[in-house]
C-alpha cells in the first residue's frame, strides 16, 4: 500500500480557496501523476482541513457546518478518489440534524468534529466523530456517539485491511483529566487488533510564528516525541506491524500555531520506524511507499542521529 499525506496551511472559513490550494499542490506532486504502481493508494488530510479549526464560538463556525457525508468535502474527496484511484480520509465540520435544536436543547446537538473515508469508486465506506473533544471543539461540538463499542473509536475491516482512526484529541488522556496510563486510543488499536491507523489531526505547537518560519520543513520534534509517546503500549505488546499515519497541518490561525510534522511509522516487535516525516511548515504531499524500507528508527530520545 501506499500512503499519501497531504500537509497544507488552510485559512479559517475559506472552503473553496482552501479546497483549490488542496488541488494544486495534489497536481503538482510528481508521484501521484504516474499509475505504474499496482499498490492500493490512500490519501489522507488533517482534521476540518477545507473549513480551519480555530473557531471561537458556534455562531462564528455554523456557516462551515456540512450534513453528514453529503457537502462540499465529502463531494471534494470522492472526484478526488475517482481522479487518483485511491482511498481518501478528510476531517469535517459535521451537522447531522438539518433542524435548529429546539428551546432547552443543548445548541451543539447534532454537531460533531467528524472524517469521512472513501473508496476510490467514490462511494463513502466510513464516517466517524471525533469523542475526546479538545477546548476548542467543546464551543460548538457534541461527543462522538460512540457507536463502535467497546472504546467508541472507529475500528472496522475496509477493503480486507483492518482499521482503526481518530481525530487528533483521541490520542491524549479524556479531557487531560484520565490518567496518562490510560492510553485509551492506543490500546484501542491493540484490542482491535488494526493493520492500520488513521489519524487526521490539526495538532498545536508551542512554538512561536516566527519559530515555524525558521527551519520550516524540519519537524516539530517535541511534538513527535510526544506523539510516539502516546503509542507506548504498541511498543510493548509486540507483534505487528502496525502502520501509523499522523496527518497534521500547518500554518497559523489567529494565535493558533500548528505542528506540521505529519509522518508515516510503524511499529514491529516493539520497534519504532519512520518511514518519512514532514517539516514543521512543509505544504506538500508526502508519498510513502509501505513496501519500501522506512528512513529512520525511532530513539527514546526522538530521531536516530543523521535524521531531522
Amino acid at each position: 500500500m501506499r500512503i499519501a499525506c497531504l500537509q497544507f496551511a488552510p485559512r479559517l472559513g475559506e472552503i473553496y480557496p482552501n479546497i483549490e490550494k488542496a488541488n494544486k499542490i495534489l497536481d503538482n506532486t510528481e508521484e501521484l501523476k504516474t499509475q505504474s504502481s499496482t499498490a492500493p493508494l490512500w490519501l489522507v488530510l488533517p482534521e476540518m482541513a477545507f473549513s480551519g479549526y480555530n473557531f471561537h464560538s458556534l455562531e462564528h463556525i455554523t456557516p462551515l457546518l456540512e450534513p453528514t457525508a453529503g457537502g462540499p468535502t465529502t463531494e471534494w474527496a470522492k472526484e478526488t478518489a475517482k481522479r487518483y484511484n485511491a482511498y481518501v480520509t478528510v476531517g469535517y465540520p459535521e451537522k447531522s440534524i438539518p433542524d435548529p435544536p429546539k428551546p432547552g436543547e443543548d445548541p451543539r446537538a447534532g454537531n460533531y468534529n467528524s472524517m469521512v473515508t472513501v473508496s476510490p469508486g467514490g462511494q463513502v465506506i466510513a464516517h466517524y466523530r471525533k469523542r475526546f473533544l479538545y477546548y476548542t471543539d467543546e464551543t460548538w461540538a457534541s461527543e462522538g456517539d460512540g457507536t463502535n463499542p467497546p472504546s467508541g473509536f472507529f475500528a472496522g475491516d475496509l477493503d480486507g485491511v483492518t482499521v482503526a482512526m481518530g481525530i487528533c484529541m483521541d490520542i491524549n488522556p479524556y479531557k487531560f483529566t484520565a490518567p496518562w496510563t490510560d492510553y485509551e486510543f492506543a490500546n484501542h488499536v491493540i484490542e482491535s487488533r488494526a493493520q492500520l491507523v488513521i489519524l487526521s489531526m490539526a495538532w498545536l505547537t508551542r512554538l512561536s510564528p516566527q519559530e515555524l518560519t525558521e527551519l520550516p520543513l524540519r519537524p516539530d520534534n517535541d511534538t513527535f516525541t510526544y506523539w510516539i509517546e502516546r503509542f507506548l503500549p504498541l511498543q510493548l505488546a509486540g507483534g505487528g506491524p502496525i502502520f501509523i499515519v499522523l496527518a497534521n497541518r500547518c500554518g497559523v490561525e489567529r494565535s493558533a500555531c500548528y505542528a506540521g510534522t505529519s509522518a508515516v511509522i510503524s511499529f514491529r516487535n516493539g520497534k519504532g520506524c519512520i518511514y518519512n516525516i514532514l517539516g514543521k511548515y512543509d505544504e506538500q504531499c508526502m508519498v510513502v511507499d509501505l513496501k519500501q524500507a522506512p528512513k529512520y528508527e525511532i530513539q527514546t530520545n526522538g530521531l536516530t542521529p543523521g535524521g531531522y
